[in-house]
């Protein structure tokens, strides 16, 4: 008996680095190139406008991608989709520090965007049915963290690489380290087993689509849609709207928001703890984000020191955090056998589409003078996702109790850990 809870804790342990690995070089490529923006403003004479451009066509790519992409998981194993998509972004990322225009670099944000689409459908159908039921909400929330840990250091490390070589070389440096862990993942094949096997000639059906566009679903794609508002928004626009809003300097407005991302990594791991204790999601969503709205809108309003801005700042990370693995596991309750692949690509599709659409509008209240409202739309953003949050647990019981889940007759499951 021990053997056998040693084994499992081993292979879950296993799994859970692997993936991770995976998501948390996906993020960390997500954001090598913001930092260079004033380098390549100089060297291809363009605006910050233009360079924003990048980004808007790369996360409109991925997000148009990643529901497509769901359905090729389901068909043809999780494993393949993700040590492909991140070889693509990896290429990518390289092929833009070799390109020598600024044109060329718009169509390889296309395509870096299309390899970024796969993490979330993929990653999450791994975790969902190789990991061990009772580990799954802390799994979750390492692979979140991951993800987050990504984003924390892509900054400083290509910044660094670029002070030593050249920004060239440090985004050549990076993508060549994406493709040695896309190999990885692609020879991890006796642990990351493909989870399905469909037999051949089979083709998206109606129930499919149906499925994607149930009620459960597509509050899901709300929820996900307004939580990337908020989040995109503190995190590309916080140093500007603090600076712009209190006056304060540069260096410590980087600093709150250092302390925003450290708080909800901290969230994140222990939000995966109680995840796994309760099964009501919902209300740790609700009281979570709600706690992040107030602490936002505070820093907003109040005219606190440098130092308790962090610390408010802090403390609305963790709230929004903690949030996060029950976030996932409220999805994968909505989610019927079989169908992991295909709904988490859908609707995690809704955070590429705020991340497209809102640095836009927060852009366009601080060329306004509005940075007030910048707290305001991010604090409100959360709110309004608290009650997509009820209608997804609300709807998905009723459809539990009108029917049974109903499984495909062509796959058969392998490796699912209870």
């Amino acid at each position: 008996m021990m053997d056998n809870v040693r084994g499992e804790l081993k292979r879950d342990l296993k799994v859970m680095t692997i993936v991770t690995s995976a998501h948390t070089t996906d993020h960390f490529l997500q954001l090598v190139l913001p930092p260079l923006f004033p380098l390549l403003k100089v060297t291809y004479g363009v605006s910050y406008t233009d360079l924003g451009l990048l980004m808007t066509l790369f996360y409109a790519s991925s997000g148009l991608c990643q529901a497509p992409v769901g359905f090729l998981v389901d068909r043809f194993g999780a494993r393949r989709v993700l040590a492909s998509g991140l070889a693509t972004l990896s290429c990518a990322i390289i092929a833009i520090g070799l390109t020598p225009t600024f044109t060329v670099m718009l169509p390889l944000m296309v395509i870096a965007g299309a390899g970024n689409s796969v993490f979330h459908p993929a990653d999450y159908s791994l975790m969902t049915v190789l990991m061990s039921k009772h580990r799954l909400a802390r799994a979750y929330g390492v692979h979140t963290f991951g993800g987050n840990l990504g984003w924390a250091v892509a900054p400083m490390i290509i910044l660094g690489l670029s002070a030593l070589a050249g920004w060239h070389a440090a985004l050549v440096v990076s993508g060549l380290f994406g493709l040695l862990i896309a190999i990885l993942v692609f020879v991890s094949g006796s642990l990351l087993s493909e989870e399905f096997e469909f037999l051949p000639g089979k083709s998206i059906r109606g129930r499919d689509v149906a499925l994607l566009l149930s009620t459960p679903i597509l509050l899901c794609f709300v929820y996900f849609a307004l939580l990337s508002v908020a989040l995109v928004g503190i995190q590309t626009f916080l140093p500007a709207t603090l600076h712009a809003l209190r006056g304060i300097g540069l260096a410590a407005a980087g600093g709150a928001l250092t302390a925003y991302l450290a708080g909800s990594a901290l969230g994140i791991l222990a939000g995966g703890f109680a995840a796994d204790r309760t099964r009501s999601h919902e209300r740790v969503v609700a009281l979570g984000l709600m706690s992040a709205a107030v602490l936002l809108l505070l820093v907003g309003v109040i005219s606190f020191s440098d130092f308790w801005v962090a610390a408010v700042l802090a403390a609305a990370g963790f709230a929004a955090g903690f949030t996060m693995p029950s976030r996932d596991m409220l999805a994968r309750e909505a989610t019927p056998p079989g169908a992991t692949g295909k709904v988490f690509g859908f609707i995690y599709s809704g955070l590429d589409l705020g991340s497209a659409i809102t640095p836009t509008i927060l852009g366009f209240l601080l060329d306004r003078q509005l940075p007030l409202y910048v707290f305001v739309v991010s604090a409100a953003a959360l709110v309004l996702a608290i009650v997509t949050t009820f209608g997804v647990k609300r709807t998905s019981l009723s459809q539990r109790k009108l029917q049974r889940p109903n499984i495909p007759s062509d796959f058969k499951i392998h490796g699912a850990a209870d």
